[in-house]
C-alpha cells in the first residue's frame, strides 16, 4: 500500500470514528479535547460537529498559521507528558470527548506515549464520554468499543466511560 493510499484510510478511519463518537456524546456537556492540532483539519472538523462547544487544544508547537486552532487558554502548548497532566486538575471528569491524533512512525515513541495516555485520559472522561485514538491504548479492554464496520482492524480505536 502507498503511504498515499494509507493516509486515505487513516483519514476515513478517523473520519468514521468522530462521527461514531458524536453520535453516542451528543448529550453530554463540557469541553472537547483534541490532541495534536497538526494542520487543523481535525480541530475545523469538530468544530462543525459542535457548533459553540468549546475546544481545548493540546499541541507541542505554536502553529504556523495561528487561524488554525484556537486562541488563548485553549491552545495548550508544550510537551503533552507536561500539558496534560497540568490541565487534568481544571478538566476534571468532565469531558464527553476526546480526540488523540499523535502517533508517529517511531514504534517505541508510540508504546510510551499509549503507556501516558492510558493512564491520563480514562480519568478526563465523563460518564459515557468517548474516547477516539489512533493509538492502541493498553490496560483499556473494558473501555474498548468496535470501531464502525468500515475501518480496518487496528486502524482507529474507540473508548467509553461506562
Amino acid at each position: 500500500m502507498s503511504r498515499l493510499d494509507s493516509l486515505i484510510r487513516r483519514l476515513r478511519a478517523q473520519h468514521a470514528c468522530l462521527a461514531t463518537a458524536a453520535d453516542m456524546m451528543h448529550t453530554l456537556s463540557g469541553p472537547i479535547l483534541e490532541l495534536g492540532l497538526g494542520n487543523g483539519r481535525t480541530y475545523d472538523h469538530l468544530r462543525g460537529l459542535f457548533p459553540g462547544r468549546r475546544i481545548v487544544v493540546f499541541e507541542k508547537y505554536a502553529p504556523h498559521d495561528p487561524m488554525i486552532g484556537p486562541g488563548g487558554a485553549d491552545l495548550i502548548l508544550g510537551d503533552i507528558r507536561d500539558t496534560l497532566p497540568a490541565a487534568a486538575p481544571r478538566l476534571g471528569a468532565q469531558v464527553p470527548l476526546i480526540h488523540s491524533d499523535i502517533g508517529s512512525g517511531d514504534q517505541a515513541l508510540n508504546v510510551r506515549l499509549a503507556d501516558f495516555l492510558a493512564g491520563q485520559l480514562p480519568g478526563l472522561l465523563a460518564p459515557g464520554g468517548v474516547l477516539v485514538s489512533d493509538l492502541s491504548l493498553p490496560g483499556l479492554d473494558e473501555l474498548a468499543l468496535a470501531p464502525p464496520a468500515s475501518v480496518a482492524p487496528g486502524r482507529y480505536f474507540l473508548y467509553r466511560r461506562r
